[in-house]
């Protein structure tokens, strides 16, 4: 009996934004690295994130361990883009005096 070896699609799609989902869910690449950086396992992973198979899990972590400059790189844009982001609404809302604003709020 032979063994069929083939190659499985890495389950990762870049949505409209360019951020990259895992397996048709609404969970990130960014979130499943750093659930990894953190030391969950695959398994805990899957517990937490149960619209992502184990399968897909295993699949990214190889996929991140193989292309981890690569990958953090991607990562690092996503960081800036999210601070560029940041300082926008920053820029836009005065942040000083919200919480007063908001307990004003609740009083009336």
């Amino acid at each position: 009996m032979s063994l069929p070896l083939a190659t499985e699609p890495l389950p990762l799609t870049p949505d409209a934004d360019g951020t990259v989902r895992v397996g048709g869910t609404r969970v990130t690449l960014d979130t499943l690295v750093e659930a990894f950086h953190e030391g969950l396992t695959a398994e805990e992973m899957a517990q937490q994130y149960p619209s992502v198979a184990l399968a897909d899990i295993y699949a990214i972590i190889g996929y991140y361990l193989r292309r981890r400059n690569e990958v953090e790189a991607y990562l690092e844009e996503r960081r800036l883009q999210a601070r560029e982001v940041r300082e926008l609404n920053e820029a836009r809302t005065d942040p000083r005096g919200i919480r007063e604003r908001l307990l004003a709020r609740r009083e009336h």
